[in-house]
């Protein structure tokens, strides 16, 4: 019995140092959330803040470039935009998750962005007898379209390949009024991956094999319009020199 009571004061300071251990822990663990919560939020609004910013520049581009004659117009500006807006909001989707409102809002503006750059680049390619081709990619998520991530690599390989390609791409499920006007108008049925190709819609997974039959022949690849450039500038140097000789 003595034995029992000596040793249990060494107890009580053994349960009152883990519980001190214990609650150090927490809070040390709890600072760091905050802090690296705080973070990662500041972050996240400097991205949202530049978005807005690069859409609003773009939205002043576009009406500018309606107004300048076929000569001004590089396609290289009107890609440029969109490709860098894309890769900000794939950055803030994957930290916020795709159900965050603010994530929702910011996806909203940017499809309306490149409803806009498909409107704009058809109306130049009619003006200016440019040949693009234009696909429109509806997306859903993974666990109801499975194929839907093998699509889009496919559909980012082609849009390497062929510079005159514009590829735009839209989450079926979004709640915008001009999505729905679009699946409308091309009479989409539900079925994802649907394609649209210069008009023509196509659903379920289709390969490069597949995606390039499905373009025009007249469509070139980078390689194939490099050359025509080389071949065209080795033939106007050839003129100029003939010229001089003479």
């Amino acid at each position: 019995m003595e034995n029992k009571k000596q040793q249990q004061p060494l107890d009580v300071r053994k349960y009152i140092f883990s519980f001190i251990v214990t609650t150090a822990l927490f809070l040390t663990a709890f600072y760091l959330s905050n802090y690296f919560g705080g973070k990662k939020a500041e972050e996240l609004k400097s991205i949202e803040s530049n978005i807005s910013l690069d859409i609003l520049s773009s939205e002043t581009q576009y009406d500018l470039l309606g107004e300048v004659s076929c000569r001004q117009v590089d396609d290289s500006i009107l890609s440029g935009e969109i490709n860098s807006l894309a890769e900000k909001l794939t950055f803030a989707e994957s930290e916020q998750g795709p159900k965050n409102t603010q994530v929702q809002y910011l996806k909203k503006y940017y499809s309306l962005l490149q409803i806009k750059d498909y409107l704009l680049s058809k109306r130049l390619a009619e003006k200016c007898g440019k040949k693009s081709v234009f696909i429109i990619y509806l997306y859903g998520k993974e666990e109801e379209c499975k194929d839907c991530r093998n699509q889009a690599s496919v559909l980012d390989y082609l849009r390497k390949t062929y510079p005159d390609l514009r590829v735009y791409a839209f989450d079926y499920n979004l709640d915008l009024s001009a999505i729905k006007t679009l699946l409308s108008i091309y009479k989409v049925n539900g079925q994802l991956p649907a394609l649209i190709v210069d008009g023509e819609v196509y659903y379920g997974f289709k390969s490069k094999e597949e995606m390039v039959g499905l373009l025009p022949k007249t469509l070139k690849t980078k390689d194939e319009l490099d050359k025509i450039a080389t071949t065209t500038s080795t033939t106007t140097v050839k003129k100029i020199l003939n010229t001089l000789d003479r």
